[in-house]
């Protein structure tokens, strides 16, 4: 499988019909890269806050309240996009009103055949709980992805082994991980988060980020970060378990998943820490004791 992930530059559209030619633009570059899943990162939504004026693009609960007029259309976009492209994307995310105020982080994903599912954030960073106005999520999903299976874990929540585990113990063998970092120490911590996530559980991760400023907004001023396809670091794989990597202006690292040889790779590892999990839970080591000094 054939996998772009996007460093995707924050632009100010005037309106939706100029934000969905760029998404017709990057997509239709993610295809003739040959991509058969095309990923586009976290907070893409908030981009359409550019559309209003100035007072809601400075305010995210305006802009939040703003958005929702786009919604539908959003969703009638992506799935025209996957169809016509004939290939999988993951849409970011939208932040979607829940009816009583408040906003689920909403990653989509779409596929060729017309079909659509989600997966909302779990956990909430610390500016998502200043919002005040923003909720985790509350269920985990996995799904079928061509022949594979596949689970999206969006930005922070990639930091959290156990959920991501729990996606993988299902048959997500690709992690998608939609991401939006304005500082270093967060664009490593994701970065960090996403190669744990592939050495613990012997799987591909692939991240998009957002790139560039946006001085109109408050939740996408500034974007930092690498998009990148991460693998285990073993036998048959990159030692540095970086797969593909966007450097400077490059809009999207492409590269081909190669499923058996992950696979292969199980039987000749180094290390196995997806086959070793268990032992975490033996009941010697399930807590710590504290020793007295003899």
């Amino acid at each position: 499988m054939k996998v772009a992930v996007a460093k995707y530059r924050i632009g100010a559209p005037r309106s939706f019909a100029e934000f969905a030619d760029k998404q017709a633009r990057w997509l239709g570059e993610a295809r003739r890269a040959g991509a058969e899943l095309a990923v586009l990162p976290e907070y893409l939504a908030l981009e359409l806050g550019a559309s209003f004026g100035a007072a809601t693009q400075g305010d995210l609960h305006a802009s939040l309240i703003a958005i929702q007029t786009y919604h539908d259309a959003w969703r009638e976009l992506y799935g025209l996009l996957a169809r016509e492209l004939r290939m999988h994307v993951v849409a970011g995310s939208f932040l979607l009103d829940n009816g009583r105020g408040r906003y689920r982080n909403r990653s989509y994903a779409f596929a060729p055949d017309g079909g659509v599912l989600w997966q909302d954030k779990l956990q909430l960073t610390g500016f998502e709980k200043r919002a005040a106005v923003i909720e985790g999520g509350d269920a985990l999903r996995v799904f079928a992805l061509g022949e594979t299976r596949a689970a999206i874990a969006v930005c922070y929540d990639i930091e959290f082994p156990l959920p991501v585990r729990a996606q993988c113990e299902a048959g997500a063998r690709v992690l998608i991980a939609p991401s939006c970092t304005d500082t270093e120490a967060g664009a490593t911590r994701v970065r960090v988060g996403c190669l744990a996530r592939a050495l613990e559980n012997r799987c591909f991760v692939a991240q998009a980020v957002t790139a560039g400023d946006a001085a109109w907004s408050p939740a996408l001023d500034t974007n930092t970060g690498e998009a990148a396809i991460y693998a285990p670091m073993d036998v048959g794989l990159p030692a540095d378990g970086i797969v593909a990597i966007t450097r400077g202006d490059q809009a999207w690292a492409v590269a081909d998943l190669d499923f058996a040889a992950l696979d292969a790779s199980r039987a000749q590892a180094q290390v196995a820490n997806d086959r070793d999990w268990a032992g975490q839970s033996a009941p010697a080591i399930e807590r710590a004791a504290l020793m007295e000094w003899g």
